[in-house]
């Protein structure tokens, strides 16, 4: 048997129910034999069946278990859900954190090729809005900041030096050797994955990059890092100007890293719509997810779009390990 794909409901008030039965219709037999899929049966039933959409499903133990490739498998996730709809905070956040956790320990199985989660709101792993992104570097006990948030498509990457948090916390959460570290993650991941060395480039942090004065991050922190890395013969530009790049100047690079979320995400989104998958580097195995959120604004309205989805399943299928 072909190794597994892992995919995860994500959160119970959303698309993802949607995006789900969607992608399982454009998948073709082989790939589909491969999707396991981590949710609560039951759950996926009653919202597939309100949504009046004819998928078989099944309910398995665990990933050894084989079934034909018409069934979308479920290892159920034993949480009770009273309703398919508007489920409580308490159990959605419940049910995220037990199917991370069953995920993290399936996917350190050689048979795993990685993990896909559906959008998940990030209230559910806690309070301060910590991402899936951190919550699983550190079930892997990723020290020091080395994972990467890449969100990735075939023209261009782009990644936050910091992730999930806000604003006024920027500044005083970059430093030079993590700008240092994330940089060396994602040289390593395209050599790995792709066999080059992709050619990056470094924002800086303040408008202007701060016309460059002594006490700025720029001076201070961004530059230092870049000529180390420069040093270590990687092929970075920078600090470059974030209000300006992304008018054409990106096409000049196979990634751009950015200080903060918003700062790269924002541009890249506006530019490339739903047509990218958001990627971890640095864990102990591949995990990826859509690049959009649980979008519940569209739920029940058959208007969610699955093509980051099934990218994400491709990827996966191609690269997984």
């Amino acid at each position: 048997m072909k190794k597994k794909i892992l995919l995860l409901s994500g959160d119970p008030n959303s698309i993802n129910s949607e995006l789900i039965f969607k992608t399982w219709r454009k998948l073709n037999k082989t790939t589909r034999k491969r999707i396991y899929l981590i949710s609560n049966f039951n759950l996926m039933k009653a919202q597939f069946k309100r949504l009046k959409y004819p998928i078989k499903i099944i309910k398995i133990k665990n990933i050894d278990d084989e079934v034909k490739e018409n069934f979308l498998k479920i290892i159920n996730v034993d949480i009770l859900f009273k309703n398919s709809l508007n489920v409580p905070l308490k159990s959605r956040s419940k049910f995220i954190i037990k199917s991370l956790d069953m995920a993290h320990q399936l996917a350190l199985r050689k048979e795993v090729l990685g993990i896909i989660n559906c959008a998940i709101d990030k209230k559910l792993l806690n309070k301060n809005g910590t991402g899936v992104t951190e919550y699983l570097a550190s079930k892997c006990k990723i020290k020091n900041n080395k994972e990467v948030m890449l969100i990735k498509n075939k023209k261009l990457s782009v990644a936050p030096i910091t992730t999930h948090i806000n604003i006024k916390q920027i500044a005083k959460n970059i430093t030079k050797q993590k700008i240092i570290d994330k940089t060396k993650t994602i040289e390593k991941w395209f050599k790995d994955i792709y066999n080059f060395k992709p050619k990056i480039g470094i924002l800086g942090l303040n408008p202007h990059n701060s016309e460059l004065r002594k006490k700025s991050e720029e001076v201070k922190i961004i530059i230092p890092a870049i000529r180390k890395l420069q040093m270590l013969k990687i092929k970075v530009t920078g600090p470059l100007v974030a209000d300006t790049l992304f008018i054409n100047n990106y096409k000049n690079f196979d990634v751009v890293i950015g200080m903060f979320h918003d700062q790269v995400l924002a541009p890249f989104k506006a530019i490339f719509k739903f047509n990218a998958i958001n990627i971890t580097l640095g864990l102990k195995y591949l995990r990826v997810s859509p690049d959009h959120g649980t979008a519940t604004n569209l739920i029940g309205k058959n208007k969610s779009n699955p093509e980051s989805l099934i990218d994400c399943v491709n990827f996966v299928n191609k690269f997984g390990k």
